[in-house]
């Protein structure tokens, strides 16, 4: 899984910092103009036009993505009860 985040977003912070995402398994992405291949993986997934508007972004293990963030924060609360 990945999630594409914004230096400067609130909402990436708070879940970069409320979950440990290395250990579920997730490859963070910040997009930013110092990170070219954020922004070209972003548009493999056809996602360019959802992160203009919204981010994070989780794009899961399947290509489907989730764009809003109280979905993304209750998938990682499911995913890290299960870790422990």
């Amino acid at each position: 899984m990945t999630l594409f985040t914004k230096r400067l977003c609130s909402a990436c912070q708070e879940i970069k910092n409320s979950f440990d995402l290395e250990a579920l398994g997730i490859k963070v992405e910040e997009l930013g103009p110092d990170n070219p291949d954020a922004l070209a993986h972003l548009a493999w997934h056809e996602l360019v036009e959802d992160a203009q508007k919204n981010l994070p972004i989780l794009v899961l293990n399947d290509s489907s993505a989730i764009t809003d963030m109280l979905e993304i924060k209750n998938l990682l609360m499911r995913l890290s009860r299960k870790k422990k």
